[in-house]
Formats: structure tokens, C-alpha cells, sequence
């Protein structure tokens, strides 16, 4: 338990972390990086949207076909690659501060 609660803490700070990158790139206008960002997040937000059910996405979203909508397609993508950059700083921070 005390390690999941470890994780969880560092991967916390690891999206926020992230975040803040990522409003740092949209400050000085570094929208090729936050292209290839979204880039990495592409195949992982395909994949959610093709294994979960489209029954699933309709009650979350409210759209119908929301599969084959591009706005829900680049915020899942968004979100994915934010969330693997949070999990690689979360990883960073648990091995700087929890090493045994």
C-alpha cells in the first residue's frame, strides 16, 4: 500500500509537471513539439476508441459515431500523451526519491 501511495503521489506531480511543460510550449510557441507530442499519443487513443464500446463513448460524450469524431480523436490524443509524459516523470521522480 505504501508504495502505490508513493506512485500515485509522484504521478501527480508528474502530470502536473506535464502540464506545465505543455503550457510552457504553447508560451513560446513551440507548436511542433506539441505536434509530435500529440503524434505519440495517436496510436493509444486509436486504440481506446476501437476496444471500448461505442455505446461507452456515446454515454460519455453525448456525441453519436463518436469514434469517427476528429475533436473527441485529438483530445484522447492529447490526453494520452500527456499522461505517458506524466508516467515517464512519475517513474523519474520515484527512483530520485524512493531508491532503496
Amino acid at each position: 500500500m505504501r508504495l502505490f501511495m508513493q506512485f500515485s503521489a509522484c504521478l501527480g506531480l508528474g502530470l502536473v509537471v506535464a502540464v506545465m511543460i505543455l503550457i510552457g510550449l504553447m508560451f513560446f510557441g513551440w507548436f511542433n513539439l506539441i505536434d509530435g507530442l500529440l503524434l505519440t499519443g495517436k496510436p493509444l487513443a486509436s486504440l481506446s476508441l476501437m476496444v471500448l464500446p461505442e455505446g461507452f463513448w456515446s454515454a460519455l460524450t453525448g456525441i453519436q459515431d463518436a469514434a469517427q469524431n476528429s475533436t473527441l480523436r485529438s483530445f484522447l490524443s492529447l490526453c494520452a500523451a500527456l499522461g505517458q509524459v506524466g508516467l515517464l516523470l512519475a517513474l523519474g521522480f520515484m527512483r530520485l526519491w524512493y531508491r532503496a
